[in-house]
């Protein structure tokens, strides 16, 4: 009994040394007076955070501590900064570092990389995509991700950034944009390309597998891909081939791809896309849950918006892609070809993912972004607005724009139910992506009209569907912006508020914060945020942006230095 009793006062005495420790510390900033959701589903508790360093040293009652800044959030939300699991900013990051439509919704990392990405560029691919970075006015002088991330750390960044490598990509430098099948050697120098990105610091291999050329990859093919990524600790992530009629078919093929690779696998942007699937949400989840049980690691995200968006030359057959956006071109300007794609796109089909057949019809068709600045005027127009004021047939407006523009157009499309919608955002392994390239009101970047999920994704769903309909929890919705995210990118000292862990921090009033953006009026920051901290230094300060850059490149387990 003696014993004890010496234990318990020497327990008590190194509690009393720690909390006398954090007292006298000194911090950069600490945040008092908040509640804090801590990203673990957990419910709030009252407590100041002290920062020193960019990382989160003590979290307690810091009242007497030592500070160059002190915030008094009173009452406010203190939450981890948000992960967005797709955010496409791959280029637009290198046009307005600060990503303002991200940090104004509390986004702190973002995951990018959809089938294609930064890298590995050849001078094939450059040429190619030269619409894309005239577009943005970017002259893309490097080659590798080693190079593409130097550039990013040279520049500075306003959030952290991590990398897939695209599986679409490495096919690329390899067999260009041809419906060819690699050879063994072929396929070879593609593994190797995905092993040298994940030397370079990318988080896995994905792959976009509706836009041509992805769809030509055969199963085999993607799962040799994913294994040379499994051996460096990395995931896989997918835009499956359908997403529509033969989703069913997608997600077994995804289950394959992760069982057969033994990697894990993430489900980008799930949906059940045309009116015909409407409703089939609670069929999918049961699909994904039952690979789940069968051991295979497989989630998913959403970004809760009942539009997709996407390339408008999605909706043309894969086999019309054959060579890239010039022979597509040149296939649209042949009338016997033309006729051909119009018969297909008319033509119900479970070979590809036929948009045109999941739409109500043109009218759900809103175009967001165009390269060529005499088609500006169109953007926020409809395909049946522009078929209407040209005294055209719907499906050749869209063949004649694609051919005015390059193949270049992006557009928002409505073929969701919101019913199937917001079942996906409930299920406990389902996260969120914001699905586009960071943006701004301002600038070149302001020029465009995108989905405004580009800058309402992550508030939106705080103010619809927890606040408002109170389909989540507060705390859930924070544990998906955060905890779950990094759990699946294996951020290990990411995505919860605890000592140790990098000071990616959020502060917000939960009941005032809220999504601005429309699908009439896009351009526009969302409200509510009152503090962002990237790496413990504020990017958002009492509301207003700072333009400090002060993100990271995140790299995977596989990095070799």
């Amino acid at each position: 009994m003696r014993l004890f009793r010496v234990l318990v006062a020497i327990l008590i005495l190194f509690v009393s040394f720690a909390d006398c420790a954090a007292q006298q510390a000194s911090f950069d900033l600490i945040i008092t007076n908040g509640h804090i959701i801590d990203g673990t589903g957990s419910p709030w508790y009252s407590g100041d955070i002290g920062i020193r360093d960019g990382r989160i040293v003590a979290i307690g009652k810091l009242s007497q501590a030592q500070s160059k800044r002190t915030m008094d959030v009173h009452g406010m939300v203190v939450a981890p900064g948000f992960i967005d699991m797709l955010g496409q900013s791959e280029e637009t990051i290198l046009v307005d570092p600060r990503l303002p439509s991200k940090i104004f919704q509390g986004i702190t990392t973002e995951v990018t990389g959809e089938g294609g990405s930064a890298a590995p560029l050849n001078d094939s691919i450059v040429q190619a995509d030269k619409t894309k970075y005239e577009h943005l006015k970017i002259t893309p002088d490097w080659r590798t991700f080693r190079q593409y991330f130097a550039r990013l750390e040279k520049q500075g960044i306003g959030i952290n950034v991590a990398d897939y490598v695209g599986a679409t990509q490495v096919r690329r430098v390899v067999l260009g944009d041809a419906d060819v099948q690699p050879t063994s050697a072929q396929l070879d120098q593609m593994k190797a390309l995905v092993r040298d990105a994940m030397h370079d610091g990318a988080v896995g291999v994905s792959t976009s597998l509706e836009y041509a050329p992805a769809p030509y990859a055969k199963t085999e093919e993607i799962i040799a891909l994913a294994s040379e990524a499994s051996k460096f600790g990395g995931i896989y992530a997918t835009h499956m081939r359908s997403e529509g009629d033969a989703i069913t078919a997608s997600i077994d093929e995804t289950a394959r791809i992760g069982r057969e690779a033994h990697i894990p696998v993430e489900i980008w942007h799930l949906k059940v896309a045309g009116k015909a699937n409407w409703h089939r949400m609670p069929e999918i989840i049961a699909q994904i849950n039952a690979a789940r049980a069968q051991g295979i690691d497989i989630s998913a995200d959403t970004y809760a918006y009942t539009a997709w968006s996407n390339d408008f030359s999605a909706f043309i057959p894969p086999w019309a892609h054959d060579g890239g956006d010039a022979k597509l071109i040149e296939r649209l300007k042949d009338p016997a070809t033309r006729a051909r794609i119009r018969k297909d796109m008319l033509t119900p089909s479970k070979t590809w993912d036929n948009e045109w057949n999941e739409i109500p019809g043109p009218e759900s068709v809103l175009i967001t972004a165009v390269q060529n600045r005499k088609l500006l005027p169109l953007q926020g127009k409809t395909l049946a607005d522009i078929a209407k004021s040209e005294n055209k047939d719907p499906l050749d407006a869209l063949c004649d724009l694609l051919i005015e523009d390059d193949a270049f157009t992006s557009v928002a499309v409505f073929g969701m139910s919101e019913d199937d919608v917001s079942l996906a955002l409930q299920q406990p392994w389902v996260s969120i992506n914001n699905d586009s390239s960071g943006a701004s009101p301002e600038g070149l970047l302001g020029e465009e009209h995108p989905h405004p999920r580009a800058y309402g994704t992550f508030p939106r769903i705080l103010r619809k569907y927890v606040r408002e309909e109170k389909k989540l929890a507060l705390e859930d919705a924070i544990r998906k912006f955060s905890a779950l995210p990094a759990q699946r990118m294996h951020f290990t000292d990411r995505g919860v508020l605890k000592a140790g862990m990098w000071a990616d921090i959020v502060v917000f009033d939960p009941s005032t914060i809220k999504d601005v953006a429309t699908f009439e009026e896009p351009n526009q920051l969302s409200q509510g945020m009152e503090y962002v901290l990237v790496n413990g230094v504020p990017v958002i300060d009492q509301g207003k942006m700072t333009g400090k850059l002060s993100g990271k490149v995140l790299r995977g387990a596989g990095y070799q230095p």
